[in-house]
């Protein structure tokens, strides 16, 4: 195999799946004219099912245009160029995947209860694994898994699945994973900067797929390891935003029945840790310190589910998840749109018969994306409770496919003053930088909005002070933090880290043992620490350690708190 990378070619790459990770991978990897044993640049194919919901996709990359939405600095007119210089483009047929050197799996791992649903990720893995039925005799692709898959899938799941086809790792093709670090709104600034996992099940591959993305990644660092552990890093990475926005969460629900400045206490207990970030000041900052910024709830593809795909096996296993920081996360996550209603509730009276206006149903600002939308649940919450609602984006489409699934096309809009004309009260439920731009016309001139609940953190008190308009937010209360309770929440954290360090660990230690084939294949905690922490978002693993006490402050304590010290305990047992 050493000698095949030694005279290794790349002249056609391959990108199944064409959304926020496989659009501009796609669209970097033929901008960089990568030149690996040839003089002529690869070229790259996208391919897409041609299903009712993508299908249109291939056309339009044909035509030069980027499939994705929102703002994208840079993304379509690179996409625009290479498809004119014809080193881009796109097909519904696998076929043309055949005789490809490298080709990139983008299809997106959901999760079905407690497990990972690899439903359309099989589908499109036999597709190409019959076009691979044709591939030249000598080429033993390269196969690079960008999704987010479950500890221990590459091992299993996918090298068997290839093995039914007659594909055998290290022999026939070589499977490797490097899980995207994408953010929506931001795509080719984190592909091209943000530090990156490389990795396989054989050792070689690292190495190789090193020196392709090294034409891409040309601001971040290349981590090589196995592919067990980059399975385990990126799982960990989103599972524990989780955990930490979780924790953010029940510090902020505190907060606001005392009254108190969740951001002063913030920007206080995260500089004690030496986590501090701008994010309380300003929306558009990606947060990553310790306390993170709690909204109306958590959406996106990733954090719902990834906690549960990193648990998966040992779930399977019949482990006790009652005390997991990482599951219990969950819980708390999916209260927040009902927790919002309370507050609203607490500061403007009951919803019913109110007309409400929810600005925002993208779950993240500047984007298209309305995957697991926090503003879609909660308009469905604040409709069950009789409130008249309108949902608005400016750039959600109005045939997007979750307004479609939850039923609320109907109570949709693209355009701001209709969606807010008539409405008694705002709900801020993304940061889209149009609600800030568009201030004045949102609210100086409207007659009728009464109240705004800024629900991430976008506006000011002083905003609203003179234009007559009550204003509320989640974690906007009017105390300053007591010494006391910073010293509390300092204490909290600092166990709920040591908990998360303890679970991660009780993880490894199971999927080494059941999983591990071979010594390059295993994981160490120690490497898992390092590589989380290239994360940019923020993911620093503490050591592990013992938890002998539950801080306490006026009779309140923390669930996840109480989870770790509950963890502890078991295992003592």
């Amino acid at each position: 195999m050493e000698e095949y990378f030694k005279n290794w070619k790349v002249e056609k790459i391959g990108v199944i799946g064409p959304g926020i990770v496989g659009m501009p991978m796609a669209a970097l990897l033929a901008d960089a004219e990568i030149k690996i044993g040839t003089d002529k640049p690869a070229i790259v194919v996208v391919v897409q099912r041609n299903s009712g919901n993508s299908g249109w996709k291939v056309k339009a990359i044909n035509d030069g245009k980027s499939v994705i939405g929102g703002i994208e600095p840079a993304l379509n007119s690179i996409v625009e160029q290479n498809v004119k210089d014809v080193r881009l483009s796109a097909s519904w047929d696998f076929n043309v995947l055949s005789d490809a050197d490298v080709i990139l799996i983008s299809i997106q791992t959901d999760k079905d209860g407690l497990e990972p649903d690899y439903g359309p990720l099989l589908g499109g893995l036999s597709s190409l694994a019959e076009a691979l039925q044709n591939k030249p005799e000598n080429k033993i692709p390269l196969v690079i898994f960008e999704s987010t898959l479950a500890p221990s899938t590459m091992m299993t799941i996918i090298k068997q699945h290839f093995e039914k086809y007659g594909l055998i790792e290290g022999k026939d093709i070589l499977l490797g994973n490097s899980p995207n670090r994408v953010m929506p709104g931001r795509l080719v600034e984190r592909v091209t900067h943000s530090d990156k996992l490389v990795a396989g099940l054989h050792p070689v591959t690292p190495i190789m797929i090193r020196k392709l993305y090294s034409n891409i990644v040309t601001n971040g660092i290349l981590h090589m390891t196995n592919s067990l552990t980059a399975e385990v890093v990126k799982t960990l990475e989103n599972a524990y935003r989780d955990v930490r926005i979780a924790f953010s969460a029940e510090v902020v629900r505190y907060c606001d029945e005392q009254n108190i400045d969740f951001y002063a206490l913030r920007d206080e207990v995260n500089t004690r840790i030496s986590q501090a970030d701008d994010a309380s000041k300003d929306a558009t900052v990606v947060p990553s310190g310790g306390l993170l910024i709690p909204t109306i709830g958590v959406g996106g593809h990733c954090l719902p589910k990834d906690g549960i795909l990193l648990w998966w096996r040992m779930i399977k296993n019949g482990a006790d998840t009652s005390s997991s920081l990482i599951i219990n996360s969950r819980k708390i996550n999916d209260k927040s749109p009902l927790e919002t209603i309370k507050l609203f509730e607490k500061n403007f009276g009951s919803v019913e018969g109110k007309k409400i206006t929810i600005l925002g149903t993208a779950y993240r600002f500047n984007s298209e994306d309305t995957r697991n939308s926090p503003s879609i649940q909660l308009a469905i919450e604040l409709q069950k409770k009789g409130a008249l609602v309108i949902l608005h984006d400016p750039y959600v489409k109005n045939d997007d496919q979750n307004l479609l699934k939850y039923n609320v096309k109907s109570i949709f809009s693209n355009d701001i003053e209709k969606s807010v004309r008539g409405s008694s009260y705002i709900i801020i439920g993304t940061a889209h930088k149009i609600y800030l731009d568009y201030f004045d016309n949102i609210f100086n001139n409207s007659i009728d909005i009464m109240g705004v609940l800024d629900g991430c953190n976008i506006y000011t008190t002083e905003q609203f002070h003179n234009i007559g308009i009550a204003y509320c937010g989640i974690g906007r209360g009017t105390q300053k933090p007591e010494k006391e309770f910073v010293d509390f929440i300092e204490k909290s954290f600092k166990i709920m880290e040591i908990g998360i360090a303890n679970e991660v660990y009780e993880i490894c230690s199971f999927l080494n043992e059941k999983y591990a084939e071979n010594e390059f294949n295993k994981i160490s905690f120690q490497t898992v620490q390092k590589l989380a922490a290239s994360c940019s978002t923020g993911c620093i693993i503490a050591e592990i350690g013992e938890i002998n006490t539950v801080p306490i402050y006026n009779d309140h304590t923390f669930l996840l708190v109480k989870n770790a010290f509950e963890a502890q305990k078991k295992k003592a047992l």
